[in-house]
């Protein structure tokens, strides 16, 4: 729900010290659990602000994102700072997206927290079985030290990765997505971070007269079982959410029309293997749609019909796990 120039220069040399790579033994692969298990926790729990650049293919996209508490409530805050102005701030189970250009403020269930820097999830026990994961030495990601850990994968269904956690909080700096040739093909850092306590005014939305503002609570059902599901997902592979969204069919895109009344039923399946992840979308098979696949840096995005549905499947996969897991959708009542 959230997303990913010198930047690039520095984003592509960011973590490219991956030789003298250690073996683990059994105790090390226990540190290296606890490690992994503190990267998701560091996003919960550390307080930042900072800068992080975002390459996909030949997309470079740069984002603001700022992380601290009103009390005891976390609350996060991300800016992006490229094409049309977004800010959308996470508070209390909800994320209101603000759209300057029409005054709206979509609010809207928080169902997922898997994005930069808190990539990581409840699977992270699991990934020894998808990937083999070695410690390789420290690096420097926005002035600060990091520990470089890389992920080779098991199979051809999913890539290896390069991740640099920050030595102090856990708190992951960069991550590199790496093909099988070991070419980094998508890639997400830090350009500037700031570690510590931050001002509590920086949390709250940047526009003005936001109080003004329309608000539309978008209807999100979550933890759903609509009976779709996919009987052959790649191994590893959990599913870790399914939600039904209601996205209106007339009016304009951003749901301002106020006589706009027709919603069509979106069905979200989000599969991961701690790591990488898949989701799947099931909507009303309506107007003319191409079946067929795009790709762009490590996202692989297809379409495809399935009697009176039609069938997205988005991730960042490889082809063939992406083409494994829509021929293998089904609907069981």
């Amino acid at each position: 729900m959230w997303f990913r120039h010198i930047l690039l220069f520095a984003c592509c040399s960011l973590l490219t010290l991956v030789s003298t790579i250690s073996y683990a033994s059994a105790s090390e692969e226990r540190d290296l659990m606890k490690m992994l298990q503190s990267v998701q926790l560091a996003a919960k729990k550390t307080s930042y602000s900072g800068t992080f650049v975002y390459q996909q293919g030949n997309q470079i996209r740069t984002s603001k994102i700022t992380h601290g508490f009103d009390g005891d409530t976390e609350v996060e805050k991300l800016e992006i700072l490229d094409a049309k102005p977004r800010e959308y701030i996470r508070r209390d189970g909800e994320v209101a997206c603000y759209l300057p250009e029409s005054k709206v403020i979509q609010i809207e269930k928080n169902l997922s927290q898997e994005e930069f820097p808190a990539l990581l999830n409840q699977n992270v026990q699991s990934l020894p079985d998808s990937y083999s994961i070695k410690k390789a030495q420290m690096s420097r990601v926005a002035g600060l030290e990091c520990q470089v850990v890389n992920f080779q994968p098991k199979d051809s269904l999913r890539y290896g990765f390069r991740l640099c956690v920050e030595k102090n909080t856990g708190l992951l700096l960069g991550l590199q997505t790496l093909n099988t040739r070991s070419e980094v093909i998508e890639q997400i850092a830090f350009t500037q971070i700031a570690l510590g306590e931050v001002d509590k005014a920086k949390l709250k939305p940047s526009f003005a007269n936001v109080s003004q503002w329309k608000i539309e609570n978008m209807t999100v059902q979550a933890n759903v079982n609509s009976g779709w599901n996919v009987k052959n997902l790649p191994s590893g592979f959990k599913k870790t959410l399914e939600t039904k969204r209601f996205i209106p069919i007339s009016g304009n895109v951003s749901g301002t029309d106020a006589n706009q009344t027709k919603s069509h039923q979106v069905v979200q399946m989000m599969f991961s293997d701690g790591l990488s992840t898949i989701s799947v979308f099931v909507e009303p098979n309506t107007g003319s749609r191409t079946e067929g696949s795009l790709q762009q840096g490590a996202m692989t995005i297809m379409g495809k019909r399935l009697g009176d549905s039609w069938l997205t499947v988005v991730g960042e996969v490889p082809n063939a796990a992406i083409k494994q897991v829509i021929n293998s959708i089904q609907f069981k009542k």
